[in-house]
């Protein structure tokens, strides 16, 4: 009874998650509630199966980015850019893409979509251009961007913490070069749909060239505070395999130096109200969802499945993996999906796959471009969505589905073959 109650749980909040109709964090907290009443586990299991270490991780960095963009160097960046390529069109939404593939890289993507998107809206009206292609634009290349590093997606970011020898160089090194690939076919691709559409006003742009970019900057001492501990903890996340310092701990240490440094010109406890907790809690419901399904065996007879599926097969579960997280990830958010497959891809090692390095680099690399598929695919993309929404230029599901199913597809076909020749010929 308690099996089917745990499934029936997570089925229905995982449904009420995809549909949007109630707040997500609200249902996932709610049916980790659910499986405490219904004696599924007790609290001190269901405090044991939330990873704080994530938690914590993204809280730190909710925390820099909230100081960080008081500067105005978010604003001042993406002006300064529009200026670089004198208001063109095309060029612009190079930009734009490269933009939102680097900040989503090294702040995650929807902390970058959520800091550039009201700005590229604001320029995008300025020269009197379709916000469409940019919006999509900046949809595929914070999934993408964000799939090159360990911070970039939350898919990554678990995936990262579940997985003790995985660094923040480590997700560089073996995903970088297949989302550089994937990235300039994607870009080419975007730009040659719609430079059709993108018409040069040289007025508009020359109104643009006159407006002053630093004036957005607030010149204090602010401002090299927070740009300077950025900078630090990122370089901190690449250099923690040699200095012995987790990820989590760098991050929570960047945060409170920053916290200390500005106290005299921010109040804390405004910076915490800035804080996403909407989505610090939904990953805490999460994790104690999918701790339900561990706890009445669930997880072990998906291992066990897939296994059986697979034969045991490194390449095959590789390819079974990357397949089902991509599709998976387009039709539902990537975050549940991974939070459900890390215990699966964990038990696999408990039935004979004692190197899984492959699953895992498959299981990111499936979820994080999955995320373009649809508009429900990925945390970025609904807060893309809203955005937009909110100033009358609305994306619609049907039309950007057109679009990204194809990058989708071609993502994953790109991703097998990368996976296939650098960690699978050995198994064959």
């Amino acid at each position: 009874m308690s099996t089917v109650l745990a499934i029936l749980i997570f089925v229905a909040s995982y449904v009420l998650i995809m549909t949007e109709k109630l707040n997500r964090a609200l249902v996932a907290v709610a049916g980790g509630v659910l499986l405490l009443m219904t004696k599924i586990y007790e609290w001190e299991q269901a405090f044991g199966f939330i990873d704080w270490n994530t938690v914590a991780l993204l809280f730190s960095m909710m925390v820099l980015v909230s100081i960080t963009k008081k500067t105005g160097i978010f604003t001042f960046l993406a002006i300064w850019l529009a200026q670089l390529v004198k208001g063109r069109p095309v060029p612009l939404l190079l930009v734009t893409a490269l933009f939102t593939a680097v900040g989503s890289a090294f702040l995650d993507n929807v902390t970058t979509v959520l800091l550039f998107v009201p700005v590229l809206l604001t320029l995008v009206d300025r020269l009197k251009l379709p916000a469409f292609p940019y919006l999509i634009m900046t949809i595929f290349s914070s999934n993408i961007g964000g799939t090159a590093t360990l911070i970039g997606d939350p898919p990554n970011i678990m995936i990262g913490q579940a997985v003790d020898h995985f660094s923040f160089v480590s997700f560089l090194y073996h995903l970088g070069p297949v989302v550089l690939i994937i990235f300039i076919l994607v870009t080419i691709g975007v730009i040659l749909l719609f430079r059709k559409g993108l018409t040069y006003d040289r007025a508009l742009a020359e109104d643009l060239m006159k407006v002053e970019a630093k004036e957005h900057l607030k010149m204090s001492p602010l401002l090299f505070q927070s740009v300077s501990v950025m900078l630090l903890t990122i370089i901190g996340f690449m250099m923690h395999p040699f200095i012995h310092m987790d990820i989590t701990t760098i991050a929570v240490s960047g945060a409170l130096l920053l916290l200390f440094l500005s106290e005299k010109e921010l109040d804390v406890e405004h910076v915490f109200q800035e804080v996403e907790w909407v989505t610090l809690f939904f990953f805490m419901g999460l994790f104690m969802l999918v701790g339900g399904l561990e706890t009445v065996g669930v997880i072990d007879e998906l291992a066990r499945g897939m296994v059986w599926i697979s034969g045991g097969d490194m390449p095959v579960t590789s390819m079974v993996m990357l397949w089902s997280a991509g599709i998976l990830s387009g039709v539902v958010d990537n975050i549940p999906f991974v939070a459900a497959m890390i215990p699966v891809v964990q038990e696999l090692q408990g039935y004979g796959m004692m190197n899984v390095d492959p699953v895992w680099w498959s299981l990111a690399l499936g979820a994080c471009l999955g995320g373009n598929g649809t508009l429900v695919g990925a945390s970025a993309n609904v807060v893309v969505a809203g955005l937009a929404a909110s100033q009358n230029k609305p994306i619609p599901f049907i039309k950007f589905s057109l679009y990204g199913l194809p990058v989708l597809i071609l993502s994953l076909i790109v991703s097998s073959i990368y996976v296939w020749f650098r960690y699978l010929l050995p198994f064959l």
